[in-house]
């Protein structure tokens, strides 16, 4: 029998919500036809928005190795590759901002309109660097500009996690929503691997180191904005959740943030289960096609190859998780990330440092991967099962902000630093501390699959 959450989860024309309440009351658990139509264009288009935002954003890590040195004169390549690593940190300093103003705008008028806004925000962020001159041409004021343009990437980002999550989340049925909301990271990685692969194409096939690193570093980001403004497009015909029309009738006189303090709880959890699991993406992600070419000593085309074939075994896994987690639960999934990612971070690494195989490269990744799938697939859905509707985009989204600010965005810094001191060994400890301290939290706190605040209209 379908449950009243199961009906809430899509909204469409009266007519459908008509017929949704109607189907609810029909015999037989399985979802009808149209429903799953509806249910799949919904988050096709949600998640299609989200991939683009993702590629915008980590075009900048992507070709961080060509463009670091137009903005940031001298000759040491990893002193040029840490300054552009601290400029993507400062991206995600501004992203609680982001996440507080779009959770506040999702919460109060809409997931729609909060989506639509922040691709918006990473279209014009996107274009600023594709037109950005460099130090040559204007001196410190280029990587100043770089700065700002990172800050409006960031800012977009930070409203981007939450609301798609929450839009994801409630337009998924009960039974699926594990699998659906793992679309988010679906995306999120693939987003990323489109960066990569953009840049695959262009080393070889199209221009030369030279040429990349003189003027093709910004092809990626004049796509990137024409992306965002296809995204905008389709999003301005995306229905609200069926969860936002159900409670948009109740009077919000506090603002998001008060509201959200009255859950300290759940915040904290979202903190706590976000640290560990953040740090380890962005390790595998970002800063692992530096890691590939400064201290593995790959080229750069196996940095890429590398990097884009363990970011497609990573997209695949996230719905097989996700899907799991339909079955057993959330828990034993970010349990099984924080007690292996405990024990096998430091082996991993060291025996990545010390091989010079690119296909032993891309197996230990792929091993890192069956780890960190754990929390990835899921993190987004119990995050916006431990929130009530009215709270929900703010709950999800803000403390996340924060926590991969702290923890996520200064990853790549952190690892780079350690490397210049000497000390490069010392991240692998940092990186199982972070995971360990998460782990604690996944043991204690429920399993929101069988207890979750998604039926809380309030």
């Amino acid at each position: 029998m379908r449950t009243n959450e199961d009906n809430m989860a899509v909204v469409g024309t009266p007519r459908q919500r008509q017929a949704d309440a109607v189907a609810a009351h029909a015999p037989g658990d399985h979802l009808d036809l149209a429903d799953v139509r509806r249910r799949l264009k919904a988050i096709f288009v949600g998640s299609i928005g989200n991939l683009v935002e993702w590629y915008d954003f980590y075009a900048y890590a992507a070709f961080a190795l060509y463009f670091a040195g137009a903005f940031f004169p001298g000759n040491d390549p990893v002193v040029q590759q840490l300054n552009a690593a601290v400029l993507f940190a400062f991206g995600f300093i501004v992203r609680p901002i982001g996440g507080w103003l779009f959770g506040h705008l999702g919460d109060h008028y809409g997931r729609r309109r909060a989506l639509m806004l922040s691709v918006l925000l990473m279209c014009f962020g996107s274009l600023l660097i594709a037109v950005l001159p460099t130090y040559a041409s204007i001196g410190v004021a280029a990587p100043i500009g770089l700065g700002l343009a990172r800050m409006i990437q960031g800012l977009s980002l930070g409203g981007e996690y939450g609301t798609s999550a929450t839009y994801l989340s409630e337009v998924a049925d009960e039974k699926h929503r594990g699998f659906y909301s793992s679309f988010q990271y679906v995306t999120l990685i693939g987003g990323q691997l489109c960066a990569i692969l953009v840049l695959l194409v262009l080393e070889q096939l199209f221009l030369t180191p030279a040429q990349l690193r003189a003027w093709g570093w910004r092809i990626p980001f004049a796509i990137g904005a024409l992306l965002a403004v296809t995204a905008l497009l389709m999003r301005r015909n995306l229905h609200e959740t069926g969860h936002f029309e159900a409670a948009k009738h109740i009077e919000r006189r506090e603002s998001s943030v008060r509201a959200l303090m009255r859950y300290p709880r759940e915040v904290m959890v979202v903190v706590g289960l976000t640290m560990g699991g953040t740090t380890a993406f962005y390790t595998y992600t970002t800063y692992m096609q530096k890691f590939l070419k400064l201290s593995v000593g790959l080229t750069d085309a196996q940095t890429t190859i590398v990097t884009a074939g363990s970011l497609l075994f990573a997209l695949v896994l996230q719905p097989i998780y996700g899907a799991l987690s339909d079955r057993i639960g959330r828990k034993p999934l970010l349990v099984w990330f924080g007690v292996t990612g405990t024990i096998f971070t430091i082996p991993l690494l060291h025996a990545l440092q010390a091989t010079q195989s690119a296909l032993t490269a891309f197996l230990l990744i792929a091993g890192a991967w069956l780890i960190v799938a754990g929390y990835t697939s899921i993190n987004a859905v119990v995050k916006a099962e431990l929130f009530p509707t009215r709270v929900r985009a703010t709950g999800v989204g803000l403390p996340y902000a924060v926590t991969v600010s702290i923890f996520g965005g200064t990853a790549e810094s952190i690892a780079l630093w350690f490397k210049t001191i000497g000390h490069e060994q010392w991240f692998y400890y940092y990186l199982t501390g972070v995971i360990a301290t998460s782990l604690l939290v996944y043991v204690s706190m429920r399993d929101t699959k069988h207890d979750s605040a998604m039926h809380r209209h309030e």
